[in-house]
């Protein structure tokens, strides 16, 4: 009678093992030292070797002589357990015996001591199916068996194990074998077969067998049930079914050209050939996670199940998509896929997501945007490389107050002329601190008949006079007003001030008998650093102020009605203007401020806003 491949060639021995060295040496090693766990649990993904590894260690911990922790496969015992005569060893199937009747008979067995063997060995295969209810009554059975019984439970899907199951055992995490050694194994068992496996065509076995030797060799047994006896490329594709992918190829290529009407006439198609649309979607998803393979991998082979006409096609194909392209057809397919199991017209769904990746437009999602920037950068360096000049114009956007500002005093082009007084606004009736009729009378002669102190003389300060705020109004008629020219003072003649002497207090509207120059800047600095707190008159802070929305424009307004003092190395303003304090917060403005109270006192402090 005629076993198939998988079955005829199961290993007898760990030695025959391939790709587990990590767990048949594990095991061969405490056989031989006699140092065994009472219960075990094998994981891995399917055709690993996890069953053949248990039935080896049954017969292992049973055989009369054990070669180096193998069983001999001599004795009685082994043939015994090969041919299934010695019922000592149990295997069950939690699939199908997964209610809580079955494990207490389980329990129930345990209790018997074996017949033949040493040790009755439970295997129970695809144990994640139990029950909770199972595991339970399974749970101190496993912790306590008795001394002649051993537990193996072997599952794919070990997350679905209870913690308190994972804590009794013993486990042994079983990997994906290498194509490699699967393709070198299918060489031997061809050759003892007396058949004639191609190396290309072991490989491509090798790949579609996902790590699964089981696999392989059910594959293998596939292709040798042909006629031809050589075994080829051609003959493992027409086996295992990946043939006539064309549409595949042809779907893409619609998808990267806009292409709807091709796309959804090539969906016709395959709906009257009784193509499922589910089916298609999914292969849809597999076909774009090999292009996003192809487009990020330098060595795609080993991560693609394909032939290599296959993967030179998907090269061809992932040049025409960009990344976000790829990854935007994988996010509307696995919608797709979701919405048409919810749905009754499954054709709608599937016509919906052609729709959608043929016109990137259509979709309003962040995914999409990103798609639709990407083409256009790639546009523009399709230009470039060809010759094209691209001007690419940056619109100017407005100032907007907010806690962090686009942009910066220095960034502020350069102003011909010095800003005239009459551009800042005018303060408001209301905002005014004091009455007009209390103001003294102002002498405009004396405007232009002062003369400025010399920049070398230390003037000593007098007592302060009284103090009288800035109200924004001009001693002068605006017809009148001619600005000083450049590099020249505001008295008619050259410039005579050093450049780092404050400027004179010419243009000042206080009375001349009022007027006391500044100290120079180090006699204000030393004089400042024994006294380092305190309130600025008026009139210091207004000429601060003047300073600052001449330095930068968009503070003009905003430091009217407000009052500052020094505190150490900081300028506290007290203001009621919620709006002054945002703007301050930008490190430009801060900056402007900050040098305006340098030109003004002599040193730089840091401001700060107090409502």
């Amino acid at each position: 009678m005629y076993r198939v491949l998988y079955r005829k060639w199961r290993p007898q021995t760990f030695s025959d093992v391939v790709g587990q060295p990590q767990v048949t040496k594990a095991l061969a090693c405490q056989i031989k030292e006699n140092r065994l766990s009472h219960a075990y649990l094998f994981t891995g993904s399917r055709g690993t070797g996890k069953t053949s590894c248990a039935k080896i260690f049954a017969k292992a911990v049973n055989c009369l002589h054990p070669v180096g922790g193998d069983p001999c496969n001599e004795c009685e015992i082994c043939k015994g357990i090969d041919d299934g005569t010695v019922l000592d060893i149990v295997e069950i199937d939690a699939a199908s015996n997964r209610g809580v009747d079955d494990i207490r008979q389980l329990r129930e067995e345990v209790k018997f001591t074996p017949s033949q063997a040493r040790f009755r060995v439970y295997i129970v295969d695809e144990v994640h199916m139990l029950t909770i209810e199972a595991f339970n009554a399974l749970l101190k059975t496993l912790e306590e068996p008795p001394e002649h019984v051993k537990f193996i439970l072997a599952t794919t899907e070990v997350q679905k194990l209870p913690s308190t199951i994972l804590s009794r055992c013993q486990r042994y995490d079983f990997r994906r074998i290498e194509p490699e050694v699967i393709a070198k194994r299918l060489q031997r068992i061809s050759e003892e077969e007396g058949a004639s496996l191609d190396s290309d065509a072991a490989v491509l076995i090798a790949r579609l067998a996902d790590g699964g030797m089981r696999d392989a060799l059910s594959l293998l047994d596939r292709c040798l049930s042909t006629d031809e006896p050589p075994i080829t490329v051609q003959t493992v594709t027409a086996a295992a079914g990946i043939m006539g992918r064309d549409y595949l190829f042809n779907l893409c290529r619609t998808i990267a050209n806009h292409d709807t009407a091709a796309a959804l006439t090539i969906l016709d198609d395959l709906h009257k050939a009784s193509c499922d649309t589910e089916r298609l979607c999914t292969e849809l998803i597999n076909q774009f996670r090999n292009l996003l393979i192809v487009h990020t991998v330098t060595y795609p082979e080993k991560l693609i199940v394909a032939t290599n006409e296959e993967i030179e096609e998907n090269r061809r194909l992932a040049a025409m998509f960009t990344t976000e392209a790829i990854l935007r057809a994988l996010n509307v397919l696995s919608d797709a896929v979701d919405a048409i199991k919810k749905t009754q017209n499954r054709r709608v769904e599937a016509e919906m997501a052609l729709i959608r990746l043929c016109r990137p437009e259509t979709d309003t999602s962040v995914v999409a945007l990103a798609q639709r920037v990407a083409d256009l950068e790639q546009q523009i360096k399709n230009m470039q490389a060809n010759g094209i000049p691209v001007q690419v114009q940056t619109p100017v956007a407005e100032p907007v107050f907010e806690e962090e500002l686009p942009f910066a005093p220095d960034n502020i082009p350069a102003q011909p002329e010095a800003l005239p007084f009459d551009a800042a606004p005018a303060f408001e009736d209301e905002a005014l601190p004091f009455d007009d009729d209390d103001a003294p009378p102002f002498d405009s002669d004396l405007l232009w008949d002062e003369t400025p102190p010399a920049p070398t003389q230390e003037v000593a300060t007098p007592a302060a006079p009284e103090e009288f705020p800035f109200d924004g109004a001009l001693p002068f008629d605006d017809d009148e007003f001619t600005p000083p020219e450049e590099n020249a003072s505001l008295f008619g003649g050259p410039a005579q001030v050093a450049a780092n002497e404050p400027p004179p207090f010419a243009a000042l509207p206080f009375d001349d008998d009022d007027f006391s120059p500044p100290a120079p800047a180090a006699t204000v600095s030393a004089q400042q650093d024994e006294s380092s707190n305190g309130a600025l008159d008026n009139r210091t802070w207004t000429r601060c102020c003047i300073e600052a929305e001449a330095l930068c424009r968009p503070l003009i307004g905003h430091l009217a009605d407000s009052t500052a003092e020094t505190r150490g190395s900081m300028l506290i303003i007290h203001t009621k203007n919620k709006l002054l304090a945002v703007l301050l917060r930008n490190e430009g403005f801060s900056n402007a401020l900050a040098t305006a109270t340098e030109k003004v006192l002599g040193r730089k402090l840091t401001p700060k806003v107090e409502l």
